[in-house]
């Protein structure tokens, strides 16, 4: 039936010249309509604009405004209230709508709706229109622009110039996004963030760092407060293993919440410990020199840093130059090299073995600036040896952490916790 219907009305529309304008007032069935339409030229207005059902009547510009005027395409609609299907037009309304911006230019849409009335209860309803949600002012499409254009490391100001609205309605569109985190990885990972946020000075970020994923982000570090968020989960025992930095409360509280995970210590953060004792005997024995060489010790600090297997022929000069000055810096160096040396074994037992050597060596050169260090290794010498035996580290975690600063930067900084949250969720959701 519809295709003897098509022959006729082709034949039909070629006797015309193919002149007819097709409107919606035309007294046709729907899909009538449409093939009458598709038969006249390919809808390619439809697929440029990405609008379905929509009949374009016509399109100009002013300035750099794009101003579309359109309607939806008659269709039978159900009542509300009743039930009843009815296609009556009781009145009409333009209505103006934001959409993405086209071809560079600022773009409305003009629409104008009907509105229908039902015959059976006289209820009085706006025909439905795909693409934008009830009692809003722009398009679907413009506020899936939004979202997904904050996935970036932008800032709202920046997503709300490109969408051609305000930055409070992108705070609008955005506040609707949420993120909860249901259940416990098999490895988590702890750190905390200078955040400002909400008053509190750090953050705290929750990591799993086996499937790189970022499971969530709470308002402080405090211990009172961690231990409530991890007590609400149901599946603790799940979790074998707990990375951390060095840090104390984090050490107590997988210890007393987490008893079954292997706790691990992150090695960067092990490293760190050395590094940060080595730099302080370079100062202590700069600050006794006459101001040339102070200077050009302070200016070499890179390069007393640097691996010894690293370092060129004229660099290890340099170096050889500069031990021969002062023998507390000589002993330092050799035994931050020797710590590089431990941290390049590959089992536990061997890892064991040489940290009690390190450990000795450090008693004999008796330097002050390594008692702290020390002492950190002997307390910590579980988890950091657990660190050799299994892969995990937190430097996942360190680079979300480098990114969320990046994040606050270019919002020059977020008072709004519940806001920053789902936006670190958001942007790391996609990586």
């Amino acid at each position: 039936m519809l295709g003897w219907l098509k022959k006729l009305l082709q034949h039909f529309l070629i006797k015309i010249e193919h002149k007819i304008e097709i409107s919606s007032r035309m007294k046709l069935p729907h899909i009538i309509r449409k093939e009458i339409q598709s038969m006249l030229c390919p809808n390619y207005t439809e697929e440029l604009l990405g609008l379905k059902d929509v009949f374009v009547k016509s399109i100009e510009r002013i300035g750099n405004t794009l101003c579309i005027h359109a309607a939806m395409y008659q269709r039978i609609h159900k009542c509300p209230r009743c039930g009843e299907r009815t296609s009556k037009v009781h009145d009409y309304r333009t209505q103006r709508i934001k959409d993405i911006s086209a071809f560079g230019e600022i773009t409305y849409i003009y629409l104008r709706k009907r509105r229908h009335v039902c015959p059976v209860c006289n209820k009085k309803f706006y025909e439905q229109v795909p693409f934008l949600p009830k009692y809003h002012r722009m398009t679907s499409r413009l506020v899936a622009y939004v979202i997904n254009s904050l996935q970036g490391i932008g800032s709202m100001k920046s997503v709300a110039k490109s969408a051609n609205i305000s930055q409070h309605t992108v705070a609008r569109i955005f506040d609707q996004v949420e993120y909860f985190n249901k259940e416990l990885p098999r490895v988590l990972s702890i750190d905390e963030f200078r955040g400002n946020a909400d008053g509190e000075k750090f953050q705290c970020i929750v990591t799993d760092p086996e499937n790189k994923v970022v499971l969530d982000i709470l308002p402080n570090r405090k211990t009172e407060d961690l231990t409530g968020y991890f007590l609400s989960f149901k599946d603790r025992k799940k979790v074998q293993y707990f990375v951390i930095d060095m840090s104390g409360p984090y050490k107590n509280l997988a210890q007393s919440l987490f008893p079954r995970a292997k706790i691990i210590a992150d090695r960067y953060h092990v490293v760190r410990q050395v590094i940060w004792a080595f730099e302080n005997v370079r100062k202590n024995e700069q600050a006794k020199f006459h101001d040339a060489r102070r200077k050009y010790f302070k200016r070499s600090r890179k390069l007393l840093l640097k691996k010894t297997e690293s370092l060129s022929e004229e660099e290890a000069a340099q170096v050889a130059a500069m031990l021969n000055v002062s023998e507390r810096l000589r002993q330092a160096y050799r035994m931050k090299n020797e710590f590089h040396k431990l941290m390049k074994c590959k089992s536990r037992e061997e890892a064991k073995k040489q940290l009690g050597i390190w450990n000795m060596m450090a008693v004999g050169y008796n330097l002050p600036e390594f008692e702290a260090c020390t002492k950190t290794f002997i307390n910590w010498q579980e988890e950091i040896l657990n660190s050799f035996e299994y892969p995990y580290t937190n430097g996942y975690t360190e680079g979300v952490n480098n990114k969320i600063k990046v994040i606050k930067r270019n919002a020059f900084g977020v008072r709004n916790f519940k806001r920053f949250r789902n936006r670190i969720l958001h942007v790391m959701s996609k990586a």
